[in-house]
């Protein structure tokens, strides 16, 4: 059913899981400053302890080896290697601690991914304007370079930034992420402007300088629903549709997989948009400057993190403000078909995946691809035996599967979201996605594996046998 070398995986996020906020050196990041400010997140939860994985890496390894992963995909904390967000001070404590990280999974054979950024810049950086000042993609690319030589020797698999569309849209739009910022219509497109420039440098510097002694391969990681026209037959529902997957997925692939540019439908919907409500001055959709290297090109494989699908519309907008939302002009309809796991966005469509798939292949000149998030969240009562979560499980697999056989897609890899239950961002430890329950009211954190864990490890092991 699947390649042999297929890499089977489950993912985690430093911010997430680690704890030890101040431990050891430790600057802060935004994220630590977001939590600590009231109203925030839910029930003002924060992720200073979380799963502790900071002081319980061992039972974090324990819990890989029980699922018989070959893959394990985790980020670095910035500011744990890098306390003020630059080389100038090194955090020797924060190496040791990935080090291990690192050396434990090779001596178990399970090969690390690891993403350089998963939404929690260091508060140092955002004190100096975060990723609305251009310079912070030098800085990225410096921190991305010390990373590779630190780590690249034993690393072959490396994201540089995690669902730039979340950070700049969550982060700096709706201000539901950190650093909360709420400035519509303008800081989303700068800040993902500057975290593609920051990718590109960190992929340009990997190429020049650390690929032939290492052999490794960078890419970052693109978060999309699948879409659909709420009406096939309706060509206001189609261009909806286009439009919706060029905000998205097309925002961040476009650039690096297609032209070095963004979407000319994301352009044009945008300064059409400028235009109507009276504003003439330059595109607030950036341009890429020809004084830096180009974006295109810029990605060893395609790392997509999917979760659901939507059908879509025109409308959405927010009146007669300027805003993302209103640039799109796409709203999102939920088909009561589809069943909803925990949160309420989250519905479950597997067949999305595959369709997803295919059209990545067709539209992006058929990449190597590994799907590095995808899951079902659970809300309310703690229920190990995880039915629904188990059967999500076995149905998303097999239209990965069928996605590689039938489709041909070249599909090299599959992360379940999340090893662990863990900090999910904004809703606290409300919501738990882990193939391992996670006691956070337990002083230990104590493990428990769910029956999707066990499940996962079965499926994996037949692969394994090659049945």
């Amino acid at each position: 059913m699947f390649p042999r070398d297929f890499a089977w995986g489950a993912g985690t996020a430093a911010y997430q899981i680690e704890g030890g906020w101040q431990a050891d050196s430790k600057g802060p990041s935004i994220w630590d400053t977001f939590c600590h400010e009231k109203g925030k997140v839910f029930g003002d939860q924060n992720g200073d302890v979380a799963c502790n994985s900071y002081e319980l890496w061992e039972k974090d390894l324990e819990c890989i080896q029980k699922l018989g992963l070959t893959h394990y995909r985790f980020s670095l904390s910035w500011s744990r290697l890098l306390p003020e967000g630059t080389t100038r001070h090194v955090n020797q404590k924060g190496v040791q601690y990935y080090n291990k990280v690192i050396d434990d999974l090779l001596a178990c054979n399970v090969s690390p991914m690891v993403t350089l950024y998963h939404f929690d810049l260091p508060q140092a950086l955002q004190d100096q304007g975060g990723w609305k000042s251009p310079s912070t993609a030098s800085l990225f690319d410096s921190y991305a370079k010390f990373c590779f030589q630190m780590f690249g020797d034993r690393v072959k698999l490396w994201i540089t930034i995690n669902e730039p569309y979340v950070c700049a849209k969550l982060g700096h739009e709706d201000g539901i992420h950190a650093p909360g910022l709420k400035e519509p219509g303008t800081t989303a497109y700068l800040v993902g402007h500057n975290m593609l420039r920051a990718h590109a440098m960190a992929w340009q510097s990997y190429d020049s300088l650390y690929r032939s002694k290492q052999g490794g391969q960078v890419s970052l990681a693109i978060n999309s629903d699948w879409v659909e026209p709420f009406s096939t037959d309706c060509n206001e529902d189609i261009a909806a549709t286009e439009r919706y997957l060029a905000f998205s997925l097309g925002w961040f692939a476009w650039p690096v997989f297609v032209t070095g540019d963004y979407p000319e439908i994301m352009r044009s919907a945008i300064d059409a948009q400028s235009r109507k409500l009276g504003h003439k001055d330059s595109s607030r959709l950036p341009s890429f400057s020809k004084d830096e290297p180009s974006v295109l090109g810029t990605a060893d494989f395609f790392a997509l993190n999917y979760y659901t699908s939507r059908k879509v519309k025109p409308g959405g907008g927010c009146g007669r403000m300027m805003c993302m939302k209103s640039d799109r002009d796409a709203a999102e309809v939920l088909d009561p078909s589809w069943p909803i796991c925990g949160v309420s966005w989250l519905a479950v469509v597997p067949y999305g995946l595959r369709k997803l798939l295919k059209y990545i292949k067709d539209t992006f000149n058929n990449p190597t691809v590994y799907i590095t998030e995808n899951g079902f969240s659970q809300l309310g009562p703690v229920e190990i035996e995880d039915v629904q979560r188990a059967e999500f499980y076995k149905d998303t697999i097999l239209k990965v599967a069928e996605a590689i056989q039938e489709d041909g897609v070249r599909v090299r890899g599959y992360f379940a979201w999340s090893l662990l239950d863990n900090f999910e961002w904004a809703d606290g430890f409300s919501v738990r996605f882990g193939l391992f329950h996670v006691d956070f009211a337990d002083e230990m954190r104590s493990r428990t594996v769910y029956r999707s864990g066990q499940e996962y490890a079965k499926m994996i092991l037949k692969h394994k046998l090659g049945k």
